[in-house]
């Protein structure tokens, strides 16, 4: 059994750049919503005309899609992901910004008939209507609030209600209530057409995964360091080697918008 140093210092050093998971197989799993965003995502993608992947990571998922449309642009507000994201989308000769998540798009107005993106930190509506066509459609799986909670407090203790309320008119953040989302979207002038929410079973299987997934994943615990938390890992470390896989729940949505 690995001693419980090694495994800090192994998920410590693991590189956060990107959004590719593959790291965790066989240290922690997650189900994956039954709507299939990816799948959903490739067949958008091979209608449009002209698409935007908005905080697309390192362009993991949008690379997946068999077919691009032939205008194909991205956005990554953290710029080690920009140059991963400009090397996995190479091959649409996809065109990769540099952008804040909470800054505007840098896009003429009725630009494209499609936009998507999949776990966004902050959702700009106002900014998302106005870059749509008429008639384009917006579609995202994004996190729910209180999604993996149960880690969020075994680290730092229960909280009441949702720590992810919604920070006006013109935007969400990730961890917003469908209901919340949907609000939002329809005040920024768009018709939210489908809806669909699910919670997920996560197990990590060793501590490794844990820090690893907390350095990665930043909002489960904002202010997390090794150091800062070392006497919850401990604990953690002991409950997993006593009890089997920590069990926590994504909660995610899916969120279908067209422009009025």
């Amino acid at each position: 059994m690995p001693r419980f140093e090694d495994l800090v210092a192994e998920g410590a050093a693991v590189p956060t750049e990107g959004w590719d998971f593959s790291w965790f197989t066989g240290r922690a799993t997650e189900q994956r919503p039954s709507w299939g965003y990816a799948k959903s995502l490739a067949g958008r993608m091979a209608a449009a005309g002209a698409a935007l992947d908005i905080q697309t990571g390192g362009g993991e998922v949008l690379a997946t899609v068999p077919i691009a449309p032939p205008i194909l642009a991205a956005t990554e507000s953290w710029q080690p992901n920009v140059e991963i994201a400009r090397r996995n989308l190479a091959k649409f000769d996809a065109s990769v910004v540099e952008v804040g998540d909470t800054a505007a798009l840098p896009f003429p107005p009725d630009h494209f008939d499609l936009v998507v993106s999949r776990h966004p930190v902050v959702t700009r509506w106002d900014e998302i209507q106005r870059v749509l066509r008429p008639n384009g459609t917006y579609l995202s799986q994004q996190v729910g609030s209180g999604s993996v909670r149960e880690l969020t407090e075994f680290m730092t203790g229960p909280r009441p209600g949702s720590a992810h309320p919604p920070v006006g008119p013109a935007a969400t953040t990730a961890g917003v209530s469908p209901l919340a989302a949907t609000s939002v979207a329809e005040a920024a002038g768009l018709e939210v057409v489908d809806l669909r929410q699910e919670a997920l079973r996560m197990e990590f299987y060793d501590v490794a995964a844990v820090v690893h997934f907390l350095r990665k994943v930043i909002w489960i615990v904002p202010d997390f360091t090794v150091d800062g938390y070392i006497g919850r890992l401990a604990e953690l470390h002991d409950f997993i080697e006593r009890h089997g896989p920590f069990v926590a729940y994504s909660r995610r949505f899916l969120i279908e918008a067209r422009k009025r």
